[in-house]
């Protein structure tokens, strides 16, 4: 369902994912299957992103891509992922959140989430990279403050699930 070029970014994010959850104590396989799903409706059409994850906010509306992840989940979630257990759960929150921030509490989320801001095809983020694999909040909390920040600075709108990550973690 993606392009190559995002394939490869994808199983660079699982296996980096991967060995985050690993070296912070998370289940790796956890991470690396969510890394696997993260952008599954990444390279869909506007519309369909727009028809599998209703807008919630103006800059859903505006900017259909900042919905790939909820896309994402309900694609899963019509494959078969439920959410009934706690491994489902995890991962289909993984694959919902790595676009805005992890919720409180979801590790799982977090190493995908700071794997795709840092994974090594992107060539930035080095340093949260090498933080994450040995303390994974700071990671996280360098991340979303990045994020934060660099929109801010351009006058562009935070998406309100990112603000609420941002100020969970202050």
């Amino acid at each position: 369902m993606v392009k190559p070029r995002r394939f490869e970014h994808v199983m660079r994010v699982a296996e980096l994912a991967q060995c985050i959850a690993l070296a912070n104590g998370i289940d790796p396989g956890l991470a690396y299957w969510a890394g696997v799903l993260h952008d599954v409706a990444r390279d869909l059409p506007d519309a369909e992103l727009l028809r599998l994850a209703p807008p919630e906010c103006g800059i859903d509306a505006a900017h259909p891509l900042a919905l790939h992840g909820r896309a994402g989940r309900s694609l899963i979630e019509h494959w078969g992922l439920t959410g009934r257990s706690l491994h489902e759960r995890l991962i289909l929150e993984a694959v919902e959140d790595h676009t805005t921030g992890p919720r409180p509490g979801n590790g799982v989320s977090a190493c995908v989430y700071v794997a795709d801001v840092s994974e090594p095809g992107r060539g930035v983020n080095a340093d949260i990279r090498d933080l994450a694999l040995h303390d994974l909040p700071s990671a996280l909390h360098r991340a979303i403050v990045s994020k934060v920040t660099y929109l801010q600075g351009r006058g562009i709108e935070v998406h309100p699930r990112t603000l609420s990550t941002y100020h969970s973690l202050r």
